[in-house]
């Protein structure tokens, strides 16, 4: 029988039409491996389930228009939203200025990204992994999005979501080698560990942020690896569900 659905808040100082948050597997329709609200259409749960669960998210935040999901590669790519904008375009991250028109990211320990500036003119989601962390997808992200809305980066506010902690991620040398490469700062998010080392995926994102200046940046403290009664996670189990993470302008509130 489904439970309550239950929603991680995020926590920074963003405006109050800024809207935000972060799904956990409590409550939805999805069975077995799947129990709880899986928001992934792409993992082998039943179709049917996964577009009740999509269904039951959007009722639930009053939200009536039909979210606009990515087909998440690990890509670089930005999608700007607008009216016309289909679901299921390849991207991993979004941004739009549109009152009531979520961006929307899904995770499973990968790290969700959420950007908006202090006056909560435009709202961005992005899917951050250690690939496209590695390859600068919030920096780009970011940079796209000010050189079109014409804003400076000194002016946005950013939140780091649930994603797997600095306890549980193992990775190998070849991976700590690429952050590396980029910047030699990158070794203070990773511990060394046996032969390997645990990387610290929120750590990265702030290395990777610094250069940019931004106004704020705050930080959930879940670990979607060692919560496993809130959270999906595909190290942990592999085969798994998907959390999702949104960001809306409620344009009810909206006032410049």
């Amino acid at each position: 029988m489904m439970s309550d659905l239950n929603f991680i808040s995020v926590n920074w100082s963003a405006p109050k039409h800024v809207h935000a948050i972060s799904t956990t597997r409590r409550g939805g329709y999805s069975t077995g491996i799947f129990q709880g609200l899986n928001l992934g259409a792409h993992v082998q749960d039943d179709p049917l389930l996964v577009d009740k669960n999509r269904q039951l998210l959007s009722e639930s935040l009053s939200l009536n228009d039909a979210l606009c999901w990515l087909n998440q590669t690990h890509s670089s790519i930005l999608l700007k939203i607008d009216s016309d904008t289909q679901s299921g375009l390849e991207a991993d991250a979004a941004w739009t200025t549109l009152n009531q028109q979520p961006c929307i990211v899904m995770t499973a320990d990968c790290l969700p990204v959420l950007v908006t500036d202090k006056q909560g003119r435009f709202v961005s989601a992005i899917h951050a992994g250690w690939r496209g962390l590695c390859d600068g997808i919030i920096e780009q992200s970011i940079d796209s999005i000010c050189t079109e809305f014409g804003i400076l980066s000194t002016e946005l506010l950013v939140w780091l979501g649930p994603c797997i902690g600095k306890t549980a991620f193992e990775v190998g040398p070849e991976i700590r080698a690429e952050f590396m490469a980029h910047d030699d700062k990158a070794k203070l998010a990773f511990t060394e560990h046996n032969d390997r080392y645990l990387a610290d995926l929120q750590q990265l994102a702030k290395l990777r942020l610094a250069p940019l200046n931004v106004a704020e940046i705050s930080v959930s403290e879940h670990c979607t690896f060692n919560e496993a009664d809130d959270f999906y996670s595909y190290r942990r189990d592999g085969k798994t569900g998907r959390m999702a993470t949104l960001i809306w302008i409620d344009s009810a509130a909206v006032s410049y």
